[in-house]
């Protein structure tokens, strides 16, 4: 019984963290922080399981690790208010070309890095933004702006 509690408390240590540690961080992992993140989980089987190497111990641990994941999930779906604490939400980050170094500043995301994402998807300049956002997993989506009408035509082509 104590290792469903040790799995418990590392599981909820592990969200918190993650929560801490910032989206803009956790959506791009350099070779660094991945080898950590391999590291930091021999640490906590390791502080779950108390060196015990058995079949049973690393079942139980994972097992309550997936029944607390499935359970924060349904709290989402359940009680959508849990969302943000639990998931987060979206961020602005660009609104029309300009920065919001504010949101930037508190997510630890720099402008170098907003305009690599940037570049990464075929972006040139700040002003050709209309919208980035920073998802809740790390990721930016941009919204751009084009010289071709966006969206459906008003009247459809006329069929040949």
């Amino acid at each position: 019984m104590e290792i469903v509690f040790r799995a418990t408390f590392i599981f909820f240590f592990l969200w918190l963290i993650t929560r801490v540690v910032g989206r803009s961080t956790l959506g791009e992992l350099s070779t660094f922080q991945l080898l950590l993140y391999v590291t930091m989980g021999d640490l906590v089987q390791q502080s779950v399981t108390q060196q015990d190497y058995s079949v049973s111990s690393g079942v139980l641990a994972v097992g309550v690790f997936a029944l607390l994941t499935v359970g924060l999930t349904y709290a989402k779906y359940r009680w959508p208010r849990t969302r943000r604490v639990i998931h987060g939400t979206p961020l602005v980050v660009v609104k029309d070309g300009q920065p919001a170094m504010e949101v930037m500043r508190a997510e630890r995301l720099t402008l170098d890095d907003l305009m690599a994402s940037a570049r990464e998807n075929g972006i040139a300049r700040f002003a050709d933004i209309t919208l980035a956002v920073l998802e809740a997993d790390g990721k930016i989506s941009f919204f751009t702006r084009s010289s071709e009408s966006s969206g459906a035509p008003e009247r459809p082509a006329a069929a040949s």
